[in-house]
């Protein structure tokens, strides 16, 4: 009986070993048909991101299309856009960066304004500086847009493009005014003119300058001062206000939200 025991037992361990051993060639053969599975699916998943980033580069189009397809997709846009600055310190690249994205989306004119003349007095840096944000915001596209840079509405710097950008300081604002009447007082003290011709028609055609442009129709003011400081007071009585916390650091967001704002108001224009 032993004996039958023992036999049992053996045929019984030889029997587990034999299937320790099938166990252990199965999963080997799995692993490294598995292995290769992983290689090859690895591989392929590779190769298929390389391609397609490579394809992604090749069909990428430039910032310029978005810029301009946004400003196609607003129900309205702007023709005129102020840039009205009401801060301590101020920053030509990020008022030279707002001027290029307005070119981008199809502004025509743009006019930046500060309460302490400082751009008016540093134009050329300014001018400079729209250069060198346009070149490196539009990169090869940049040759497509061209730029007038107009100052006290006489010296003119052509750059060749429909955009026209000028820079405004208090002296074109109430100052601009005072010497208006100034001219029409002398002009009836000369007996040029009588106190029945003085209209605002003719105060209007004074206050405009030698070059066509437009009023404002959208302000962006940047600062935490609730005011216009002087800004124009002539010819924005129909013009949109939106304010913006700064000019610091200000994105190509922060503007297109500004410009969907306007697209979105309703102008009475008085009714």
């Amino acid at each position: 009986m032993a004996l039958l025991y023992e036999l049992v037992w053996r045929l019984l361990h030889c029997l587990l070993q034999l299937q320790r051993a099938a166990a252990a060639w199965f999963r080997g053969r799995v692993w490294r048909r598995g292995g290769r599975l992983w290689r090859t699916a690895g591989a392929a998943l590779l190769l298929h991101e390389t391609l397609g980033f490579s394809s992604q580069k090749k069909t990428a189009k430039p910032r310029r299309y978005r810029w301009v397809a946004d400003g196609k997709a607003l129900e309205k846009l702007p023709l005129h856009v102020g840039l009205l600055v009401v801060e301590e310190e101020q920053q030509y690249t990020d008022i030279a960066s707002l001027v290029v994205w307005c070119m981008a989306v199809g502004i025509s004119y743009v006019s930046v304004y500060d309460h302490e003349g400082v751009f008016r007095r540093n134009n050329s840096r300014l001018m400079e500086e729209i250069l060198k944000q346009q070149q490196e915001l539009l990169g090869s596209e940049s040759c497509k847009y061209s730029l007038e840079f107009l100052n006290n509405g006489t010296d003119q710097h052509a750059l060749t493009c429909p955009t026209v950008v000028k820079v405004l300081s208090p002296d074109d604002g109430k100052l601009s005014i005072v010497r208006a009447a100034q001219q029409l007082c002398k002009a009836v003290e000369q007996k040029e003119r009588t106190s029945k011709d003085i209209n605002v028609t003719v105060l209007d055609s004074l206050l405009r300058e030698s070059k066509n442009i437009p009023d404002p129709d959208l302000v962006l003011k940047f600062g935490p001062v609730d005011s216009t400081l002087g800004f124009l007071p002539w010819h924005i009585r129909l013009t949109e206000f939106i304010s913006l916390p700064s000019h610091k650091d200000v994105s190509y967001e922060d503007l297109l939200s500004a410009l969907r704002c306007y697209a979105a108001c309703e102008q009475r224009l008085g009714k």
